[in-house]
């Protein structure tokens, strides 16, 4: 765990119903960040996801995805025998 302070200049307005609504805890703020890391992160992935398929390529062939599958497995299985 690391322990952070942090001061955040909120509205008067927002501060009150925040801290009346507990979100102004440890626990409810770790849980907005993951939950916002987490969006952010699904953000990416569909941005990435829109670029591929704008993207004028072929789609692959399942003999194709097939190889791309076994060269993953037998990456992960190398970096594991190296001890990564």
């Amino acid at each position: 765990m690391a322990t952070l302070e942090l001061t955040v200049t909120l509205p008067e307005g927002v501060a009150r119903e925040a801290e009346a609504n507990g979100l102004l805890t440890s626990d409810a703020l770790e849980r907005l960040l993951r939950e916002e890391i987490r969006r952010r992160q699904q953000d990416r992935l569909f941005a990435a996801a829109d670029r591929l398929a704008a993207l004028d390529v072929p789609p692959l062939t399942e003999a194709e995805v097939n190889a791309e599958i076994e060269a993953a497995r037998a990456e992960r299985r190398a970096g594991r025998a190296r001890g990564g």
